[in-house]
This record gives C-alpha cells, sequence and structure tokens, in this order.
C-alpha cells in the first residue's frame, strides 16, 4: 500500500483516538474510552508501515501538522472552540511548512 495512504489514515486515527479522548470525560465514559485506545493503537501501527518507506521527519511534522489543524477545526465546530486571527496564522504557517517539507524539500522522498 502507498505509504502516504498509510500515513492519511493514521493520522485519521488518531484524530478519532484524540476526539475521543475529549469526549471520554478523563476516560470515565466507556465508549470514547474504548475508541481513545483503538484510535491510538490504528494510528501508531499505520504510522509503523508508513515509517518503512518514508523519513521519519516527514513523516512525523507531517503527522503532527495536520493532526494539529483537523483537532483545531474539530474544537472549532463540534466543542464550540474559538479561533482567532493569530490561530488561523499559525494554521496557515503549519500548513505552509507541511508543503515545503513534502513538496519542496529533499528530505521528501518526491
Amino acid at each position: 500500500m502507498n505509504s502516504y495512504v498509510l500515513l492519511g489514515t493514521a493520522i485519521l486515527a488518531e484524530v478519532v483516538g484524540t476526539t475521543s479522548l475529549k469526549l471520554s470525560s478523563g476516560f470515565s465514559r466507556p465508549l470514547p474510552s474504548l475508541g481513545v485506545i483503538i484510535g491510538y493503537g490504528v494510528a501508531f501501527y499505520l504510522l509503523s508501515l508508513a515509517l518503512e518507506e518514508l523519513p521519519i521527519g516527514v513523516v512525523y511534522a507531517t503527522w503532527a501538522a495536520f493532526g494539529i489543524v483537523s483537532i483545531a477545526a474539530i474544537g472549532v465546530v463540534a466543542f464550540d472552540e474559538q479561533v482567532d486571527v493569530a490561530g488561523i496564522v499559525g494554521i496557515g504557517l503549519i500548513l505552509a511548512g507541511v508543503y515545503c517539507l513534502n513538496v519542496v524539500s529533499a528530505m521528501s522522498t518526491h
């Protein structure tokens, strides 16, 4: 399977795990708590597979960046969290950094 597909799926699983962590109320709710365990378990397994072909720096930066951006968006949409101009600029810079690492930089395996 394509390493970037594995990485993308790992990111989705991590986002599910992190969202479930918020919903678990300190692991006091069983179903969201199970979502944390499964989400992070799948995320780390798929991340390990992606690392077989992709550089660790690129993989981790991409995973962290898309996780941050996704969770920030979920926070705004699902949990009524606020975002300001500085937050939007910061998210834009995170995305620009991932673009540079994956498209422009020689660190990635183009």
